[in-house]
């Protein structure tokens, strides 16, 4: 095989080139045969690229093993094309190809498209290996190049921490380099409204490295791009931060970026989240281009406010203008029956999966309609349905059974959900609390007590609720009974000012669940310094008296906190959006959109 030479100027290399289709292609690589060009490096090189595009596999590997003694520059060239299109254990194999040949050793150019295409199909394992191939057999492993592979590897994997230090080496990131590292952090703090429709609890923490890895990116000049704004959007989705959420969308339309599907979907979800319903329906109708993921990002976003009959209804234009349900719209879809209890309707759904679109339901699934059935008072047909899971049931799925069970007054059944979620997370304090409460709703304080005094052996503490709220911009978080916020004097004055007003209004607390070895006095006292509570106090004497309070609490909201809450709404004449971990609750006037169900 001859190096490079005169051939990178020949006229059949440019015809080369504009070959869109198969004939053509063929055309260009008989001329390049006949005219002697297959016998340079530079040409095998272009036609390796073009003809992993137009091309078979079976013909792009054809045309390398005419080559005779090709060059470690060849095999990285047959490497890169099939980086992405061809299956990993082709990649693979072209790699040991090198590690036997006697004349060739692999460098800084054959490894990162291994990386790619071990990244896509996610062999981690493999990936692990490479890896350690990259130490033996380079001089100079870490080159930035090499870096980004392996960022961008791990964070395909889903390995944000080994991704993290591989994107802390790297002096200067490119563009690619910062939207790989945004999209691994925004992947993990979403990876929960994926999985589950039923719950909001993203990453938070992740959500608030990608706004912090974001701003660096804008100091370091480099602008972002689409791939950037739907990892910015995706975090500020999840912390309901809506001035930075606001400030992406604004950013894509000032540069005059594509108002793709991709970002509509993210902003879709942005706004659900921060909920405002109307501008994500606003931003649906816009799209030029939707697909599925679009109305399941609506279908669902319709689901967490309630809005079950409308998201129905979207339902069926989705089928009506021919797009497919997959996996995740059905989940939505049960997940809108499941806040309004449409038990009839969600039965029909989960069964239309096999019946009528050749689904085979997930895990998901079968939370969601456990959930469902638990939420109307069905607590042992939800047990049923448990029980004839062809697969095993997780914690997500006991935790549903025991929340329905405690509201329902099923202790049966609580205390055997109770015994499945120690055997799975026997350190999840929200386990013991929830059976702990439902004894306490009964009277029984002994079996309470009990509970409690198995959870101080265990060493667990309870998981603290925490609830976040923006106001101008900035985002701010309380603890229950939190005393670190600088204006800490101001908020607990207008705490008691609530606590008053609630009383004037006639508002009984509700302490029946709080910790029972303390005097009622105190269980009031607790109650008051909720997490929601504190936020909603430093709200109110933080921002403008027009504008709406959005929170977002880690916890269910509890029974007391949500009838105070629709109280101060009509007390103060303030708009409050809580988001906790299931639904959202819009109080406006003294009243809540869940209608008490929730």
């Amino acid at each position: 095989m001859q190096a490079v030479g005169p051939a990178v100027k020949h006229p059949i290399i440019d015809l080369l080139q504009k070959c869109k289709t198969l004939d053509t292609f063929k055309q260009a690589h008989a001329q390049m045969i006949t005219t002697g060009l297959t016998r340079h490096t530079y040409p095998i090189s272009r036609i390796l690229i073009l003809s992993s595009s137009v091309a078979t596999l079976p013909y792009t590997l054809t045309i390398f093993k005419q080559v005779q003694n090709p060059s470690i520059f060849l095999y990285n060239t047959l490497l890169s094309s099939l980086a992405q299109k061809g299956p990993a254990q082709v990649a693979l194999s072209i790699y040991y190809q090198i590690l036997t040949h006697p004349n060739l050793e692999p460098n800084n150019y054959t490894y990162p498209s291994l990386f790619k295409a071990f990244g896509v199909h996610q062999w981690f394992k493999h990936g692990q290996a490479l890896h350690a191939h990259v130490l033996k057999f380079l001089h100079t492993p870490y080159d930035n190049f090499v870096q980004a592979s392996l960022l961008n590897f791990y964070s395909r994997c889903g390995r944000v921490g080994i991704a993290r230090y591989f994107f802390d080496q790297i002096r200067e990131p490119d563009l690619a380099t910062w939207n790989s590292i945004l999209s691994a952090y925004a992947h993990n703090s979403n990876v929960s409204f994926a999985s589950n429709s039923n719950h909001l609890d993203g990453n938070t923490s992740s959500s608030l490295e990608v706004l912090n890895l974001f701003s660096q990116m804008q100091k370091s000049l480099v602008k972002p791009s689409e791939v950037t704004l739907v990892a910015l959007i995706t975090a500020c989705a999840d912390l309901g931060a809506f001035s930075q959420g606001i400030w992406a969308h604004v950013y894509t339309m000032r540069n005059n970026l594509s108002l793709n599907h991709f970002i509509g979907t993210a902003l879709i979800t942005f706004y659900a989240n921060s909920g405002c319903l109307t501008f994500a329906w606003q931003l649906f109708y816009q799209l030029r281009h939707r697909d599925t993921f679009c109305f399941n990002a609506m279908i669902r976003g319709l689901a967490i406010h309630g809005h079950g009959h409308e998201a129905l209804d979207l339902f069926g234009i989705m089928k009506q203008e021919g797009f497919v349900p997959d996996d995740l719209t059905l989940l939505a879809v049960m997940s809108a029956c499941s806040h309004v209890g449409l038990v009839d309707e969600g039965r029909k759904y989960f069964q239309s999966m096999t019946s009528v679109y050749g689904l085979e339901p997930k895990l998901e699934h079968y939370c969601c309609l456990v959930d469902l059935l638990g939420r109307a008072g069905l607590v042992k047909e939800a047990v049923e349905t448990i029980l004839s899971m062809p697969m095993m049931p997780n914690a997500i799925l006991w935790r549903s059974l025991l929340g329905a069970a405690r509201v329902h007054g099923n202790l049966a059944i609580g205390e055997i959900a109770l015994r499945k979620l120690l055997e799975l997370e026997p350190q999840t304090s929200g386990n013991y609390v929830l059976l702990s409460n439902m004894y306490a709703c009964m009277n029984r304080w002994d079996d309470a007590k009990k509970v409690r005094q198995l959870m101080k052996d265990q060493g667990i503490d309870k998981m603290p609720g925490s609830s976040l709220v923006e106001v101008d911009g900035s985002m701010h978080e309380f603890l229950i009974g939190d005393k670190s916020h600088p204006q800490v004097k101001e908020i607990y004055l207008k705490l008691e000012e609530m606590n008053t007003k609630l009383q004037e209004y006639g508002h009984q607390p509700r302490t029946r669940e709080v910790l029972f070895d303390i005097e009622e006095e105190e269980k009031e006292d607790a109650l008051s310094y909720h997490s929601e509570r504190l936020a909603i106090a430093f709200a109110l004497i933080a921002s403008d008296s027009c504008t709406l309070i959005r929170i977002i609490k880690n916890l269910r909201v509890c029974v007391d906190c949500h009838s105070s809450i629709k109280l101060l709404s009509l007390i103060y004449k303030r708009e409050i959006i809580v988001r906790d971990r299931t639904r959202f609750h819009h109080f406006s006037n003294g009243t809540c959109s869940c209608l008490d169900y929730w």
